[in-house]
């Protein structure tokens, strides 16, 4: 069979992202009669022709299940499965592929911790130390292992509309008590990026174990677990150009070893009797059933994309673009902004005066500009900003300057439609 077509792309240079579009087939479309301005990627990023050939390969030339069988197309789903956890080790720089299980997306693979590790070391008395600006999938499944094992949170503050951590009571908060910290990397609301290697350093002098949310990082910065010092990382495949309904979960191998499973079936045993079974090794001991084949193999294919244009490019596009909507708006009057003014990550939160968020998302659909409104699975962070919701543009590498100068125009309109 003939294989996938690979990524030729060579790393993009400064001022030369238009000549990746055409790799994106949904870009290339109008909406309400307009030509898609998508300013949605944080919710979920398109996806580039590889990805969809290697989608489209694996199911119409490979598609087996993986392990069980000794066929030839079990063989071919299997190497291309394994060869997938290979390659996310490499992409996070993990010390092996043993290393890497696959689930659902941060949400689950968060949840795995919590259900798994919390569940067997958290009890009375210990606390969990969060942020104030952590997304839902963050903050929800650790406040269920804390009602079930008697554990408390606690947070680190936000200081406001700027969006940083008030790290000044820091090694206050990380006492005796807290077991473990998890911390989002990048804010999926105010574009800030936490300087977590340093704050997990501190809090593994300690003996706390760490957890880092990359789920608005894994596809824009290179990620190095070892150099980040985190004993779990957490990431979703359709936030970086990969299929929906897989995602990763680095854990470090003692760790992961001493941890219980969380689902039983098939896959995460080595043996089973009638009354006792005995589980698999991981990361297989994690992951019971069969997996979504396809989704690790259009992962692979996302995972080559970026690193043939370069991580590191892709920031510093995702900053460059975020720094002009930022001054852009900051040029319309009746504008509140949030998050810091310099150094976030491809994302801008903003409010028009006297416009809801949803209404502004909705008139500017109809001129072809997709953004998000709402609290973001953020309505901690909401009410401390005293907002009920706000409007949120994210940026890819696949956004134009261009592409913002048409928001602000849209913008423009809407405030004026809403003045009137």
């Amino acid at each position: 069979m003939n294989a996938p077509v690979k990524n030729p792309r060579a790393p993009v240079e400064a001022g030369t992202w238009s000549a990746v579009r055409p790799d994106f087939p949904t870009l290339d479309q109008q909406v309400n009669g307009h030509p898609l301005v998508y300013f949605d990627s944080a919710a979920t990023s398109q996806k580039p022709l590889p990805v969809l050939q290697a989608l489209d390969h694996y199911y119409r030339c490979d598609n087996a299940n993986v392990h069980r069988g000794i066929h030839e197309l079990s063989n071919r789903a299997t190497h291309a499965f394994e060869g997938a956890r290979r390659r996310a080790a490499e992409f996070l720089r993990a010390g092996r592929p043993e290393e890497i299980v696959f689930t659902r997306g941060t949400t689950e693979s968060i949840n795995l911790v919590a259900n798994t590790w919390g569940a067997a070391n958290l009890k009375p008395g210990d606390r969990i130390l969060l942020t104030e600006m952590e997304h839902h999938s963050n903050l929800v499944p650790w406040q269920l292992i804390a009602q079930r094992t008697g554990a408390t949170l606690s947070f680190i503050p936000v200081t406001g509309d700027d969006g940083l951590l008030d790290l000044s009571r820091f090694d206050e908060l990380l006492d005796n008590h807290v077991r473990l910290f998890a911390c989002t990397h990048v804010s999926n609301t105010l574009g800030t990026v936490n300087p977590v290697a340093g704050l997990f350093a501190r809090a593994r002098r300690k003996g706390i174990v760490t957890l880092l949310d990359a789920a608005q990082s894994a596809g824009h910065l290179p990620l190095d677990v070892q150099e980040l010092g985190c004993d779990f990382l957490a990431c979703s495949g359709h936030k970086m150009c990969g299929p929906t309904g897989i995602g990763l979960l680095y854990g470090r191998q003692e760790l992961l070893e001493a941890m219980p499973p969380w689902q039983g079936g098939g896959e995460m045993i080595s043996s089973v009797d009638y009354h006792e079974s005995r589980w698999n090794t991981p990361p297989h001991k994690f992951e019971a059933g069969t997996p979504d084949i396809a989704g690790a193999v259009g992962l692979h294919a996302a995972m080559d994309y970026l690193d043939g244009l370069g991580r590191d490019r892709i920031f510093a596009h995702d900053q460059e673009l975020a720094a002009y909507a930022f001054e852009r708006l900051k040029s319309l009057s009746g504008v509140r902004l949030f998050g810091p003014n310099a150094g976030r990550s491809g994302v801008v939160s903003f409010l028009l005066d006297d416009v809801h968020a949803h209404d502004l998302v909705t008139v500017a659909d109809q001129y072809g500009v997709a953004l998000r409104g709402g609290h973001h699975c953020n309505q901690p962070l909401m009410r401390k900003l005293g907002v009920a919701s706000t409007a949120r543009a994210s940026f890819y590498f696949y956004n134009t300057r261009t592409e913002v100068d048409r928001l602000i125009e849209v913008l423009s309109e809407i405030r004026r439609f809403f003045s009137a």
